[in-house]
């Protein structure tokens, strides 16, 4: 068991720059943000757990003016390099933050978070960052939804990591809130050494209410 604290988010993003080098790196995006965000007209964006930058930098280069929040000082730095090869520096705000006691000072018209796993449980976690939505604007969360024995990209989480969808979209009060996505998913991606990971996703999106 492990706590996901900044020394373990560190250690993780070392070691996989370590074992699969140019794999990591932030090149690709979630295959579900341009499909819950193809609607939307581009503006603020708080990519919430941001890692290696992928969601961030797909933002910011369809428009959006993107803050990119992240615990790992290595994760950051790997983003913040390939933002610049991007040319889309101008539009990504790199944080170093913990997203458990971190206050960004504004609001956002879309918030979403892929994955990320803070050291608290998930549904508080993802309570909290729906508070930074401003009226009108976009959550958008994805998500694994872990099984016994389930390990994602490579994680052991804990319980309380460990969300349904319906957990997800009770914790979205429908006087604040208009649910657009609620949805299940089951993937292959393809891990190290070519192996085929399973991943089962839950992808919600909801607007707040004005």
């Amino acid at each position: 068991m492990h706590e996901f604290d900044q020394d373990y988010w560190e250690r993780h993003w070392q070691q996989a720059h370590r074992d699969r080098p140019g794999t990591t790196d932030g090149g690709v995006p979630n295959p579900y943000l341009g499909r819950e965000t193809s609607g939307l007209v581009p503006g603020t964006a708080l990519d919430a757990g941001c890692g290696a930058g992928a969601e961030a930098i797909w933002l910011a280069s369809r428009g959006w003016q993107v803050t990119a929040a992240d615990i790992a000082p290595e994760a950051l730095a790997r983003a913040a390099e390939r933002a610049m090869d991007s040319e889309v520096s101008e539009r990504v705000r790199w944080v170093e933050a913990d997203l458990t006691v971190w206050d960004p000072r504004m609001r956002f018209d879309l918030v979403t978070t892929h994955y990320a796993h803070p050291a608290m449980p998930q549904l508080a976690f993802y309570d909290r960052i729906s508070g930074w939505v401003a009226p009108g604007g976009t959550l958008l969360l994805v998500g694994h939804l872990h099984t016994s024995g389930a390990t994602g990209h490579g994680h052991h989480p804990p319980a309380e990591a460990s969300v349904t969808l319906a957990d997800i979209t009770a914790g979205l009060d429908s006087t604040r809130w208009e649910i657009g996505t609620a949805e299940e998913h089951l993937r292959t991606v393809t891990g190290p050494g070519g192996q085929a990971i399973p991943l089962h996703d839950v992808v919600v999106r909801a607007t707040r209410r004005p």
